[in-house]
């Protein structure tokens, strides 16, 4: 292994510990404070591990974990886009592909290409591997604002019909996450944790 080699590895390290000051919009479950990406990373792997049986058959629950340990890296640079913030959602595509080419590229060139294949599929939701991914990214925040009382559902006004739209994201890729999160809606409806429009 060469000196070059390992210092652009160690670059890349250092690089991604700022993932640790990407503070999300939700809080942590008990609602002390905003979880930050690197938690949240590391939350979604720990999902996918308990949640496994809830993938499609024949997943590759490795190349899941794999993809939620990269999928907010380009956070760093891009910022944390609230998925209830329309105007952030029209440049997120653009801020973060920049921001995979300049992280990932810090790596030895077929380490770049491969970490940045796992953040390409992902995002692409094309395998079920990044569906079932996708689907516990989603399933995540809510399961916290239904545990918070509404938290930043409240917070930022959002209604069970925004809501509902991150559920068919979740079907795609889990079926059974997807009537789950579907329940905890209707009981924070229910609860007045939660607009319904």
């Amino acid at each position: 292994m060469s000196d070059a080699r390992l210092h652009a590895q160690i670059d890349f390290l250092i690089e991604i510990d700022k993932l640790k000051r990407v503070i999300r919009r939700n809080t942590l479950m008990d609602g002390s404070r905003r979880e930050n990406d690197a938690e949240h990373s590391w939350y979604l792997g720990m999902l996918a591990m308990t949640l496994a049986e809830h993938a499609p058959p024949g997943t590759d629950l490795n190349r899941v974990v794999a993809m939620l340990l990269v999928h907010d890296i380009v956070e760093i640079d891009a910022g944390d886009t609230f998925i209830y913030d329309d105007d952030m959602l029209a440049t997120q595509a653009e801020r973060e592909r920049a921001a995979a080419d300049r992280i990932f590229g810090l790596l030895p060139a077929e380490q770049a290409k491969t970490m940045h294949a796992l953040w390409d599929e992902f995002e692409e939701r094309r395998t079920p591997e990044a569906r079932f991914a996708k689907a516990l990214d989603r399933i995540a925040p809510l399961i916290a604002n239904h545990r918070t009382d509404g938290g930043t559902w409240q917070l930022y006004k959002v209604t069970a019909v925004q809501v509902m739209r991150n559920v068919k994201i979740i079907e795609e890729g889990s079926p059974g996450l997807a009537a789950y999160a579907a329940r905890l809606v209707e009981q924070s409806v229910r609860q007045g944790h939660l607009a319904a429009s």
